[in-house]
């Protein structure tokens, strides 16, 4: 049949569900196939009979087997071909390297061996054990799992996110968070509270694409501030809100994506009087706080949420999977976004919730972060070493946070680079899409947690040969 790992980051479930699929579709289990009764596969595998039961339950609900009442189970009979376990990776002439790439293919083309470009940690750099803990012990509790949340999220999570930005010299109450599904929610209330079609809207070149997407779908116009290795060009900026009066500016002053720059104190403080001076709202993303040993200050802090709006996230330090961010704003433009929320979307999940309430106060979290922050560092030193020894330039050497910016003289075009590597089964961040305005750039992302790979270097070193000797 096939082996289990119990080592192997993937859960048990999923090694057995990906297993049997793959038989199903390479035809070593036929249609009409009778499986292993649960106790003889659990036995045979050395697992646990909770766990075969799960795994079948997946595959019956997916459409590959069916359940007879005391007969067992069987290999769903198909109309046609069983599709493939996974999609494999799309031509390489076929992937269009644009927001909407990101946002769509890049998720598509998860099964790729390297994932340098992407923008999530390994399931073991994550928090997944405290989420399984969370989930037992809401199982003990008997947690209810029907029922809407409330409209601003889980009590408790709220009031654990006030008492935490407290920590950071953000004075809120549980009244002023709102909870959300991840960040992307909580950044697409915002906008929709603060812009309307035709306004101009300052962002950070290069920035986040997926909020870039987001903004240019409400017909806001983008206005790009160049981001430099020491924060913001603020010339430049300066300018900028003069030419075009942009009614905000979502900005990462903290471990930005994609250069992971980290902007001054004195720098924030120039925003904020030119906030003033434009009536201008600052929306803070500051979802890589968690991920940042120094305890710097923020917007929100220096500002306490005058003309800050501060997002936050356990998406990247929990699981991607709970979905679980927030916003704080003042009071009136909280219960504004509140509204958006219902009419959108109801409330957000309060299952996810309390699953992150729990991860979060179950007594490993701190540990959790302050190992992920030493690994996030390590990879920064290694990364930069192998990237530099090829000849890239780093865009700055932060230390800290998931990315590293940076390209190579010889390598011009990141998209194009990009294709190539897909043939190879590796996922690269080319520049131009994190660009206000795309175009060819050989800038690129790489993720701290997927660049220490071999492979990786021998792929960016053998182009490198072949421009060279062009």
């Amino acid at each position: 049949m096939f082996t289990l790992n119990p080592n192997s980051p993937m859960p048990l479930v999923g090694q057995i569900v990906d297993g049997l699929r793959r038989m199903i579709a390479e035809q070593s289990l036929k249609p009409g196939a009778k499986l292993p009764s649960i106790r003889a596969f659990a036995a045979s595998h050395g697992v646990s009979v909770f766990t075969v039961v799960e795994a079948y339950d997946r595959l019956v609900a997916q459409g590959w087997l069916v359940s007879r009442a005391n007969a067992g189970f069987f290999v769903k009979r198909r109309g046609g071909d069983a599709p493939a376990v996974a999609p494999p990776p799309k031509p390489v002439a076929d992937l269009r390297f644009d927001a909407q790439w990101y946002l769509k293919q890049i998720f598509e083309n998860r099964n790729l061996a390297l994932k340098p470009g992407c923008g999530w940690l390994p399931h073991d750099w994550l928090f997944e054990d405290g989420v399984r803990r969370s989930l037992r012990q809401m199982a003990a509790d008997g947690a209810e799992l029907g029922g809407y949340g409330l409209p601003h999220g889980h009590m408790a999570l709220r009031i654990l996110v006030a008492e935490s930005l407290a920590e950071h010299q953000i004075a809120v109450g549980a009244e002023q968070v709102l909870l959300t599904q991840g960040s992307s929610q909580a950044l697409d209330l915002v906008a929709r509270r603060l812009l309307k079609p035709g306004d101009a809207v300052l962002v950070d070149d290069p920035g986040y694409p997926n909020l870039m997407f987001m903004l240019r779908f409400l017909g806001a116009r983008l206005i790009g501030v160049p981001r430099t290795p020491a924060g913001y060009d603020l010339p430049a900026l300066e300018a900028l809100l003069a030419e075009h009066r942009p009614k905000a500016f979502f900005t990462q002053p903290r471990l930005q994506s994609p250069t992971s720059s980290v902007t001054p104190l004195a720098q924030l403080y120039r925003l904020l009087q030119l906030a003033d001076a434009h009536d201008l709202t600052l929306v803070e993303n500051d979802i890589y706080a968690d991920m940042d040993p120094e305890p710097r200050p923020s917007l929100a802090s220096l500002d306490q949420l005058r003309r800050v709006v501060y997002v936050g996230s356990y998406s990247k330090t929990i699981s991607p999977n709970i979905r679980v961010g927030y916003v704080v704003a003042r009071p009136d433009l909280l219960d504004e976004l509140a509204q958006l929320k219902m009419v959108s979307g109801l409330t957000s999940s309060d299952i996810t919730e309390r699953l992150a309430f729990g991860a979060l106060t179950e007594g490993r979290w701190r540990k959790h972060l302050k190992s992920l922050r030493d690994r996030l560092a390590d990879g920064h030193g290694r990364v930069a070493q192998r990237l530099a020894g090829l000849g890239f330039e780093l865009f700055s050497e932060p230390k800290a946070g998931l990315y590293l910016w940076a390209r190579h003289p010889d390598l011009p075009d990141g998209a194009e680079l990009s294709r190539q590597a897909v043939g190879e089964g590796i996922m690269l961040g080319p520049g131009q899409l994190f660009l206000v305005e795309p175009r060819p750039t050989g800038w690129l992302r790489f993720n701290m947690a997927f660049s220490d790979d071999e492979r990786l270097y021998r792929f960016l070193a053998a182009q490198i040969r072949l421009q060279e000797a062009a």
